[in-house]
Formats: structure tokens, C-alpha cells, sequence
């Protein structure tokens, strides 16, 4: 692995997405999205992806100089179509606008139209934990998974999140995307040739368990988390995403990976907003955050564990790690950024 200083990364990024045609401002936004997402730890979601959006922006598929526009609106609630714009952009635009609209009304709800893979759920919710808010993220995705009693891709694997904010304990994150796993590891896993994976990620053309991480997405599709549980809360997000946003629905969504690069892949997102402090005083919302943090912290521990981890803690401990010494990425994502810098002409050689 190599160990890279973010602030290094985060400069790659823009110098790339500058090329590719789009705004500075632009740029930034979605390199902050990108790179964070890779101090917490998550690199199937972070930098690695940007060579492909890149590619999409080249082909047409993606506009670089798109500006998500609200089309419709009421106090609590709005639509933006993203105009097929980066989707950093446009997902950065609608959590931010949830926020606006639930300092107003106490809560709101904003749907993204036009939109593409957005990567890492949890930081938009972040944005509004950062306001002193509870937020909740999803999207929908292109089919790729099975559900209970079908076979062969039905609904996608839709990512959820939400983030909460607290006192002197770190915010609560939660994101995950409703399949045993994110598809993403599974890619990671054929990049780096590995033969096998667990048995109950994948099932293949009879919906039978396979471990071949090659199978995967042509010959094979994901299963959903916890079996209809995962299932029924994907159908939620399609729902609140897709169907309320206006967005393309299961099999009218396209993959941003595998799919024309020319054309748009018409995702939708979904963004949520409480403000704490219109239902009681902040800081007795984060005084009862912190008592019920460090209560499940506290619990007692099954033999051999160390310790309870909250949702988030890990990652919060890896990105300070990352800040303060660098963070090391993997070999697919290095491969990645790599093949970004000869797409667009750009100096690897700092992390090679």
C-alpha cells in the first residue's frame, strides 16, 4: 500500500476534475466528497471512483458545468433535478437545501432527480449532523440484486444513511448500502485477484450461492442483507429516492460502471433533515446523546472483545489517523488513480 497526505489527494482531484472541463467550486466539492470518504477507511467509495466519472463526464454522460436546479419546492420540501451533473455536486446541493428548509420548518425532506452514483452516503448526512441536525442520505442504484423468492437482478442495492449529531462524543454514522455487501468489495476483490469470496454475498444465473467474485455483475447478483429485511428497506429507499423524486425507477436506472458513458444513468437520491433544536434544546439532545453513547460503550463485552464500537467510531479514528499521518491506499484504488492520471495527463509518481 501506498500513504498518501489527503490534502495531496484532495489537490490531484481538482487538477483532474479542472481538466475533465468543471467549475472550481465544483471541484472542490466533490474532491472534499471523494477524499474524505477515503480517510474514514471506505475505499470502494472515495477517489477510486473518479476515473470512471471522468470517463462519463468525457463520453457526455455526465455534464461538467451542469447546476442542479430546484423545480419544485414547498416550506418543508423540494425537487431538484440534477441536471446530470457530478453527483457530489448535486447530492452536496440537496443536503445543504434540507438543511435551509428544515431550520425553517423543523424538518424537510429534499429528492434528487438526474443524478448518478453519489459514492458515500454518510457524508451528506454529515452535513447536517454539522448544523445540529439528523440527517438521512440514500439513493437508489441500477438493479443488481436478488429478493426473496426472485431470480437475477430485481431492485438495487440502494445505500441508506443517517448521522447524528452529540456533545462532546463524536457524531453517530451509520452507512451502508442494503446488500450483504457493497458491490464495491466485490470489484476490489476481482482487481485484486482474489479467486474466492464468502458464500452468502453473491448468487448466480439459478440463484444458487457462489464465491467466484468473477461471476459478478454479468453472471451473478448481490443478496440482499439480512434476507427481507434488507430487501423491504431497499424497496424504502427506492421509494423515497426515486419514486418521490421523479427519478428512473429499478430497471430504468443504468449502471454508472458498465453502462453507454454517453448517456445519463438517471439515479435518484433522497435527503432528510431534523433539526434537533426546534423539538428541544440542543444541548440537552447531545447531554442524552453522550449518556446513551457512552451506556452502549460501557455495556459488558462477550469473551475475547476488546471493545463495543459505536456506528462511526472507526471511522472517525481512521480519518484522524489519515489527518494526522497520511492514509494508505490500497493497490485497486492506487491502480485507479493511476490510470486518472494518464486519462487526463496528470503526475502519478507521488503515489506510485
Amino acid at each position: 500500500m501506498a500513504r498518501v497526505l489527503p490534502d495531496q489527494l484532495h489537490a490531484f482531484c481538482v487538477e483532474a476534475m479542472r481538466k475533465a472541463g468543471m467549475r472550481e467550486r465544483d471541484t472542490r466539492t466533490t474532491a472534499d466528497v471523494l477524499v474524505t470518504t477515503d480517510t474514514w477507511g471506505i475505499t470502494t467509495h472515495g477517489t477510486k471512483s473518479l476515473r470512471q466519472y471522468l470517463t462519463r463526464v468525457r463520453a457526455g454522460g455526465l455534464s461538467p458545468l451542469a447546476v442542479p436546479e430546484v423545480v419544485r419546492e414547498g416550506p418543508s420540501w423540494a425537487v431538484v433535478d440534477g441536471h446530470d451533473a457530478i453527483a457530489m455536486v448535486s447530492s452536496c446541493a440537496g443536503m445543504e437545501l434540507a438543511v435551509r428548509k428544515a431550520a425553517a420548518a423543523g424538518v424537510a425532506y429534499v429528492g434528487v432527480k438526474n443524478s448518478c452514483h453519489f459514492g458515500a452516503a454518510g457524508y451528506y448526512a454529515m452535513i447536517a449532523a454539522r448544523h445540529d441536525m439528523i440527517g438521512l442520505a440514500m439513493s437508489n442504484a441500477d438493479p443488481n440484486m436478488v429478493v426473496p423468492g426472485g431470480k437475477g437482478k430485481i431492485v438495487g442495492n440502494n445505500p441508506f444513511a443517517y448521522a447524528v449529531p452529540a456533545g462532546a462524543e463524536r457524531p453517530l454514522m451509520l452507512d451502508i448500502a442494503l446488500s450483504a455487501v457493497a458491490a464495491g468489495k466485490i470489484h476490489a476483490a476481482t482487481t485484486l485477484g482474489k479467486r474466492t469470496i464468502p458464500e452468502n454475498w453473491l448468487v448466480d444465473a439459478d440463484g444458487l450461492p457462489t464465491s467466484d467474485p468473477d461471476m459478478y455483475p454479468l453472471r451473478a447478483c448481490l443478496v440482499p442483507m439480512a434476507g427481507h429485511k434488507g430487501y423491504g428497506l431497499a424497496l424504502l429507499v427506492e421509494v423515497l429516492a426515486a419514486v418521490l423524486s421523479g427519478a428512473g425507477v429499478t430497471r430504468e436506472v443504468k449502471s454508472w460502471m458498465l453502462d453507454d458513458p454517453s448517456k445519463p444513468t438517471f439515479h435518484g437520491a433522497a435527503f432528510l433533515a431534523v433539526d434537533v433544536g426546534a423539538l428541544m434544546p440542543i444541548g440537552e439532545f447531545k447531554a442524552r446523546m453522550d449518556r446513551m453513547i457512552r451506556e452502549v460503550r460501557g455495556a459488558p463485552k462477550a469473551k475475547g472483545s476488546e471493545r463495543i464500537y459505536l456506528p462511526g467510531e472507526m471511522e472517525w479514528e481512521r480519518r484522524d489517523e489519515a489527518l494526522r499521518c497520511g492514509m494508505e491506499l490500497p493497490p485497486d484504488v492506487i491502480a485507479s488513480l493511476v490510470g486518472l492520471a494518464e486519462d487526463w495527463g496528470l503526475d502519478a509518481r507521488w503515489v506510485q
